[in-house]
């Protein structure tokens, strides 16, 4: 089945922001009634995750009519599970390391706050940190249009979780801004690098990369315990152990649904920006209102208030994501430019100079009436269309182009 690329990313997106509406509530539920110690409960996590996300894994990797059951129903790029190359180990690493942080520092913050619709809107605030990363490590850098619509999501999912009968301590913003929201961006950025490879000429599948990255992750969560165990004189790593064991099946839910929610979040991430893809599931903050309101009349958490100004305060949010979701899907262009070079002047030469212009996401070297082909990605169309010409005929190897922009595009889901 086919579906056009720009819906299958807000697709993938969206889903991945309602399962994680869903193992936020559930992982509320748990530091509330079970594992109440944030460090116990992230080990846990990560030791019950390996096994649930080697039994999904393997799961998805049985063969149905020459295709494994994964690459049907989740990711076209899966084949089955496998061994990681070497040029993925580094990636997994950083990754691994940022979301070990990253679990620890949410479970943390839940501990404290216990609300899950107060506590993700905060953790939002990362797109802008992405934004500033892009902006240092990407060869295309974020547009004016992408910085406002980030904002205005950013801005939009803060709004939204505003509580006027509670407050935000010192420490939780501490934890948001100097743990959880630095180490989201280093994990989502070496995700996204992980699912742009391409291994055994295949594009890498987000099946594989969940699974591997609960492996790293784990083994970084037990480092930091350890440490914290020798510095503080604690025994949180064999709590975790034992935890993991004696609430296998609660932790098991949430890692299960979490497997889902990072799978179709890695795949949007395949598609997009880092900072656009989590601009768009920054929509999680406000699916987690109908689960937080089920746990807070199960007596879970504390009660929400009804004060009218919160409430408009919300809705307001909720205007802003939905405003800001919306710039991003109509302001993106996408062409492909057709190129004749000029003889005596080297391939090489020409092709860097191409490659050098903001916006250009691959070239491709052609036999035939064209020389280069060259895919254009870009959100300004005047602005940016005028700013790639005078690049092109600024570049003395090109004879002649055509510009041709990119109505539809499709891709299997």
């Amino acid at each position: 089945m086919k579906i056009r690329k720009k819906y299958l990313f807000y697709i993938l997106a969206f889903t991945s922001s309602i399962i994680a509406a869903l193992v936020s509530a559930v992982d509320a539920t748990i530091s509330s009634i079970v594992i109440t110690d944030p460090w116990i409960f992230s080990l846990s996590c990560f030791l019950v995750g390996i096994i649930i996300s080697l039994a999904i894994s393997l799961l998805l990797s049985i063969p149905v009519k020459g295709y494994s059951l994964g690459s049907k129903i989740i990711d076209p790029s899966f084949k089955r599970l496998r061994l990681l190359k070497r040029e993925e180990i580094k990636y997994h690493l950083l990754a691994g390391m940022g979301n070990a942080v990253l679990t620890i520092g949410y479970l943390s913050l839940l501990s404290i706050l216990g609300d899950p619709s107060v506590v993700l809107p905060f953790s939002q605030i990362v797109i802008l940190y992405l934004l500033a990363l892009e902006s240092i490590t990407e060869k295309n850098m974020p547009t004016l249009t992408e910085i406002q619509s980030s904002v205005t999501v950013t801005f939009g999912a803060i709004l939204g979780s505003i509580s006027l009968t509670g407050e935000i301590n010192i420490e939780s913003l501490a934890i948001v801004f100097l743990i959880i929201n630095p180490a989201w961006c280093v994990f989502s950025i070496y995700q996204r690098k992980l699912k742009l490879m391409r291994i055994n000429g295949r594009r890498n599948d987000a099946i594989n990369i969940r699974f591997w990255n609960v492996v790293f992750a784990c083994i970084f969560t037990a480092i930091l315990v350890l440490l914290h165990d020798f510095l503080m004189n604690t025994t949180y790593l064999t709590a975790g152990i034992a935890a993991s064991i004696n609430h296998f099946k609660w932790v098991s839910l949430t890692m299960g649904l979490t497997f889902f929610s990072y799978v179709f979040y890695i795949r949007a991430l395949g598609i997009g920006k880092a900072s656009i893809t989590q601009a768009v599931r920054a929509s999680t903050v406000f699916f987690t209102i109908p689960f937080s309101l089920l746990i807070a009349h199960l007596n879970i958490i504390p009660p929400f208030s009804t004060d009218p100004v919160m409430i408009l305060l919300k809705f307001i949010g909720i205007v802003l994501v939905v405003l800001g979701i919306v710039s991003f899907a109509l302001t993106l262009v996408k062409a492909y430019i057709f190129i004749t070079a000029k003889t005596g002047i080297p391939i090489e030469e020409t092709l860097e100079k191409i490659w050098d212009i903001p916006g250009v996401t691959s070239v491709a070297v052609t036999t035939g009436q064209y020389d280069f082909i060259v895919k254009i990605r870009t959100r300004t169309l005047v602005k940016g269309y005028e700013r790639i010409i005078r690049r092109l005929e600024g570049i003395e190897g090109i004879k002649d182009y055509k510009w041709q922009s990119i109505l539809k595009e499709w891709e299997e889901i």
